[in-house]
């Protein structure tokens, strides 16, 4: 657990770099955090280093939340970073060289709405909207692996489906 000292000092940090105008912020874990994620739906593509020496870069994680979009409103909502950390912690226990396909990361309320209403299965209060959870598969990893691996994390949510594998950092649950 943090302490008050630590969080304090954090905070600081973070509002430091922020007010002199840099692009990162602290990190909660020192280390490079990277990923190469394919939208399925848009077809674009990104591979970058969004954290690097425990600080978080503004500009790539700006660039990963446009990739991650909400595909039928285009609408664009910040993807905590918990959960992308959560994402490139999957991927490297499966070879950091790995691409993610993405099914769905921010999810707007208007295609939220739609999937309910064509019986997709979506939850009304489904922490899509949130930018706090992420459905995505890697090619040649089955989804029975994937899902695996992320509740070995202990981090949240994971629901594994026949096309894709669910996460999110809310409370832990499985299905």
């Amino acid at each position: 657990m943090i302490s008050r000292r630590q969080f304090l000092g954090t905070l600081i940090t973070a509002a430091a770099a922020f007010s002199a105008g840099s692009n990162t912020i602290f990190a909660s874990a020192a280390g490079d955090k990277s990923l190469d994620i394919y939208n399925i739906h848009t077809g674009e593509s990104l591979k970058t280093v969004y954290c690097s020496g425990g600080l978080y870069d503004y500009e790539a994680l700006e660039k990963i939340n446009y990739v991650l979009r909400c595909h039928y409103t285009n609408e664009v909502k910040a993807i905590d970073t918990g959960v992308l950390d959560l994402l490139s912690s999957i991927k490297d226990k499966v070879g950091s060289n790995r691409q993610l396909n993405i099914i769905s990361g921010y999810r707007s309320p208007d295609y939220n709405s739609f999937l309910i209403n064509s019986g997709r299965g979506a939850a009304k209060d489904s922490l899509h909207l949130k930018g706090l959870a992420i459905d995505f598969s890697i090619d040649g990893i089955s989804n029975n692996t994937l899902s695996g691996i992320a509740k070995s994390f202990i981090a949240g949510g994971v629901g594994k489906y026949p096309e894709f594998v669910h996460i999110d950092i809310g409370r832990v649950r499985y299905w």
